[in-house]
């Protein structure tokens, strides 16, 4: 109800409704039945005429819906002298439809924080002195100082010698990449070296970052929206009731028993039954880690039938992992780690920490490094406990005196060699790579017995790459170098298999996720513009909570399914009743809230669904999810 009402324009109709039936019941204990009459008449003018223009806008759009069943026992009850019962309509019916724009709300509220890391500003070069300027201030030509760990705001050129970009965002490449002076640097990429500068070439509003988001917005608007349960029931019932009352006329004459009938069917259980399991799920969800944007996502989530999956941040932990050591000296992997992590802790490069956490999951002591030298993107050179060690790529190691051995340096597609030499020799290969998460094929699975018939990967990243993650997963297809725009073209293709999901973390994702019938985002790490753009944000880095979240979604729609069977059923036979002049407006009224409240009280055990994975951890309210193995697959 009420599509077009701003939210707390929906809450004063609430307690306006409930005040007007409040004070009306005080005014009739006192002995005042003419003003009582007056205050429930006067309680449910609002509601009615907010009924009204809805089903005025409703009807100019071709859609038909329980609005007319609500409007016809409120005024039909008004015109007969019946406003108890026009009250306590009034009140029940504006209370379930709020409940739907309340949980709305509260999604809206709780993806702050997700959407605050969008850039903003930049800081420019001006007069010698550095400004923090807003981007629509950028001009082609500006000189910007992109800090580490800042995304670079606009398109632009390297300025500096080089500089060490994440660009997973845009690419789905999980390992940082090089780029030197001159070279291209796109918008949405992070800084993952030291501060460097770069001259824009383009405006905000012109860079790839603001393409991809009018991309997003395209595929919101041609999305086709999800209709609700109650929409599609709506007709059905609305058709049993009119001919109910109809009839009950018609035999008798006697326009109360009409009037007994309408009020009987609302609010019914469709009104209150659905948003209110629905709601149910949604919170519970949220308790394990799933974020769901409203009802209507919540009931297509229940009915995905095709899954695509990104790959980096997705499948894939996002970040570099040390995946093996390969010796070449008389060192041991240990001591080969141990080095090469020592003198790591100088550089602040993505990978180099990986190699320092590796090192501290060992319980190794690391010693402070002595004579530190950085050349940013290429290695370190220094002295550890007298030793000297160089750790970084092949060609700087060789550079600085430790003898290059390329063949020992081939490894897999995506994976990352980083070499260590000490005392001038070559010593071993560190071996990096963006692992697949642990337990994928065991939660892919999962996912197949929850109904989903179709899985596919969709990423930006090489197909060489691609296909080394997912071997063995046994996936339906698999789909490599995908611009966002291709994704988007796949998810529609797919869409002859029935509804998709889309899962993903990246700008490059975004518009994928608005195209689909469900985007899912990872939002512990993921871009900003993906968790905006998604139905569903993944609150915790884990894909093992997309498989409670629908498991959720399943047994909340089907409480919600019995729900509506059993108070429709109660429903028609109070009608029937009504009908026959067994029940008054009132008593119809006061019968249809006992129902609603068994309705309500049904519907409220999906705030007590326990997801079968939560439920073998022993955890009510997390699912836990293992560390990579890094020993199993890689890429």
């Amino acid at each position: 109800m009420n599509a077009w009402l701003p939210n707390h324009l929906k809450t004063a109709l609430l307690a306006i409704a409930a005040l007007g039936l409040a004070a009306g019941l005080a005014l009739r204990v006192a002995g005042l039945p003419g003003p009582a009459d007056f205050v429930w008449a006067a309680g449910v003018a609002p509601v009615l005429a907010a009924l009204l223009i809805e089903i005025v806008r409703g009807l100019s759009k071709g859609e038909v819906g329980l609005d007319i069943v609500a409007v016809l026992s409120m005024s039909a009850a008004l015109l007969v002298g019946e406003t108890l019962a026009a009250a306590v309509v009034a009140v029940m019916y504006s209370g379930g439809t709020f409940l739907e724009s309340f949980a709305e709300g509260r999604a809206r509220r709780e993806m702050s924080d997700l959407l605050s890391r969008v850039p903003r500003t930049a800081t420019r070069y001006s007069n010698g002195a550095l400004d923090e300027v807003p981007l629509n201030a950028i001009a082609p030509g500006d000189l910007l100082l992109i800090r580490q760990g800042d995304v670079a705001s606009v398109d632009g050129t390297v300025e500096s010698d080089r500089a060490v970009l994440d660009q997973s965002a845009l690419t789905g490449e999980a390992m940082p990449v090089r780029l030197d002076r001159g070279q291209d640097v796109m918008s949405g990429s992070t800084n993952a070296g030291e501060a460097f500068d770069l001259r824009a070439t383009r405006r905000a509003a012109e860079s790839t970052y603001a393409g991809i988001v009018r991309l997003v917005e395209a595929a919101q608007a041609s999305k086709a929206p999800m209709a609700r349960m109650a929409d599609r029931w709506s007709l059905i019932f609305l058709a049993v009731t009119l001919a109910l009352a109809s009839a009950a006329w018609w035999s008798t004459g006697d326009p109360i028993r009409a009037v007994a009938v309408l009020v009987v069917a609302t609010p019914c259980p469709l009104i209150l039954a659905v948003p209110v399991a629905l709601v149910a799920g949604m919170s519970r969800a949220a308790q394990f880690g799933v974020l769901i944007k409203g009802a209507k996502p919540l009931e297509a989530l229940a009915r995905i039938k095709t899954l695509i999956l990104d790959k980096t941040g997705t499948l894939t932990d996002g970040r570099p992992q040390l995946v093996s050591i390969k010796t070449l000296g008389d060192m041991s992997e240990d001591e080969v780690l141990y080095f090469a992590a020592a003198l790591d802790q100088a550089s602040k490069h993505p990978i180099a920490q990986a190699i320092v956490s590796a090192a501290q999951q060992r319980d190794a002591i690391l010693p402070v490094p002595e004579n530190v030298v950085e050349m940013p993107g290429e290695g370190v050179s220094g002295t550890i406990g007298g030793r000297k060690a160089v750790v970084g790529g092949a060609r700087f190691v060789a550079s600085q005196g430790g003898k290059a051995d390329a063949d020992s340096a081939v490894t897999a597609a995506g994976s990352v060699v980083v070499s260590l030499a000490v005392d001038g020799k070559l010593m071993g290969h560190l071996v990096m790579a963006d692992a697949l998460r642990s337990g994928t094929a065991g939660l892919l699975a999962g996912l197949r017995r929850q109904g989903i018939t179709r899985i596919l990967l969709a990423t930006g990243d090489r197909r060489a790459v691609a296909e080394a993650v997912t071997d063995g997963l046994g996936l339906d297809a698999v789909r490599a170098e995908l611009t966002p725009d291709q994704k988007v073209l796949l998810v529609l293709t797919e869409r002859k298999n029935g509804p998709v999901m889309m899962v993903g973390d990246g700008v490059n994702d975004a518009p994928a996720l608005a195209a689909a019938d469900i985007g899912v985002a990872m939002g512990a790490r993921g871009a900003a513009a993906s968790a905006e753009a998604a139905d569903v944000v993944l609150l915790v880095d884990s894909l093992d909570h997309l498989l409670s979240g629908i498991e959720i979604a399943r047994r909340s729609r089907r409480i919600a399914l019995e729900s509506v069977a059993v108070g429709i059923g109660l429903s028609v036979a109070g009608m029937i009743a009504a009908a026959f002049g067994y029940l008054t407006p009132v008593q119809g009224a006061m019968l249809q809230e006992l129902i609603d409240v068994a309705v309500i009280l049904n519907a409220l055990r999906a705030l007590r669904i326990m997801p079968t994975q939560a439920a073998k951890s022993g955890d009510p309210n997390q699912v836990g999810h293992e560390a990579p193995d890094l020993k199993t697959h890689t890429v």
